[in-house]
């Protein structure tokens, strides 16, 4: 299990992150996705910490802040030392029945940062993030409020979740001028049968030396292995009952008969192969994965040991390259001189 720094830090998170959102469902979207209890949940945090995991994600709207509770109490009945564990958590969502109680405002920042320590038995997190877009709160607001959770010592670090390139750009920009803590992570869909964050946001996260967090690396499901052109989702499957994230079906289903053949060729599953593909990408800091039994973790965790060739990550990349779209075709057309000459200037 390698170790990354996160962005421009001096933090360093496994390239595998083990994600929660299975944990403590009950009801609506939560059941769909998982119901793990105490028992369940804490088994499995304690596989991804004995197979070298240090990067546990989880958030406030989890099942309501169950997902945070179990997380919590599971890293102290495993007697976890604080220091040998990095948690994120995130805030944005409805937490409440008031007008005040989601979204990225100061208030409900200062508010939902006080609940989730308590759920999760903290007295700091390591990594915040705001999981979503807020159009209603000044990007000034939120960033200061961030700062201002760092400088008291609630909160290690800050990242986001779900933005646009422009607006993390315009976040970076505020920080720097005001001289704010800055986001050092994004937490972002990205798989190799939805590549679209390679148009926008991963340049500025290169630019930039900000992180990548990856959700949902298999497409909901989509790209287990289970599924197929011939393959529908089975009733009771989560793909079945709550089809999310959207991919182009034509598009998944190229990728994944490619990634079959490789996937045999390596004696491995589709999955694996899905995963690999994401830890061969240069940009990507930590893949978020999660489970709901042992076994599927244990495949997950496997997926670090997979070595894609040249060759293979080339088929791949022909099976899932995005069409061309403006301005992205002008820059290649019009910059091909200027990076010739850079080539030219690099050799020995």
């Amino acid at each position: 299990m390698r170790n990354q720094p996160l962005g421009r830090t001096g933090l360093f998170v496994s390239e595998l992150c083990l994600g929660t959102m299975t944990f403590g469902g009950s009801d609506g979207i939560w059941a769909q996705i998982g119901d793990l209890q105490q028992a369940d949940a804490e088994r499995l945090v304690g596989q991804a910490l004995d197979a070298g995991i240090n990067f546990i994600d989880t958030a406030d709207v989890y099942a309501g802040g169950v997902s945070e509770q179990i997380t919590g109490q599971a890293l102290r009945n495993l007697k976890v030392p604080r220091e040998n564990v990095v948690v994120a958590t995130k805030v944005f969502g409805d937490t409440g029945s008031g007008p005040n109680t989601r979204g990225a405002s100061r208030g409900h920042i200062l508010d939902s940062i006080k609940a989730s320590l308590k759920r999760l038995q903290l007295d700091h997190v390591d990594l915040y993030q705001i999981h979503g877009f807020d159009p209603a709160t000044p990007i000034e607001e939120t960033i200061r409020a961030l700062d201002q959770l760092v400088r008291h010592g609630h909160v290690r670090y800050i990242g986001v979740s779900n933005w646009a390139a422009w607006q993390i750009a315009k976040a970076l920009g505020i920080a720097e001028r005001l001289g704010l803590s800055r986001f050092e992570s994004l937490q972002a869909h990205y798989t190799v049968a939805g590549r679209d964050l390679e148009r926008e946001l991963i340049p500025m996260l290169k630019s930039e030396g900000v992180g990548l967090m990856v959700w949902s690396p298999l497409a909901g499901g989509l790209l287990s292995g289970k599924y197929g052109r011939e393959q529908q989702a089975e009733e009771g499957s989560r793909r079945s009952t709550f089809d999310f994230p959207p991919v182009n079906r034509e598009r998944a289903d190229n990728c994944i008969d490619a990634m079959r053949t490789i996937a045999q060729t390596h004696g491995v599953s589709v999955a694996q192969v899905a995963l690999a593909w994401l830890l061969h990408q240069p940009q990507v800091t930590s893949v978020i994965v999660g489970a709901k039994r042992p076994d599927q973790l244990a495949e997950n965790l496997a997926a670090t040991q997979v070595a894609l060739s040249a060759a293979e990550l080339e088929t791949l990349d022909a099976v899932s390259r995005l069409p061309a779209e403006y301005p992205g075709w002008m820059f290649e057309r019009q910059g091909q001189y200027r990076r010739k000459q850079l080539m030219q200037a690099s050799r020995p």
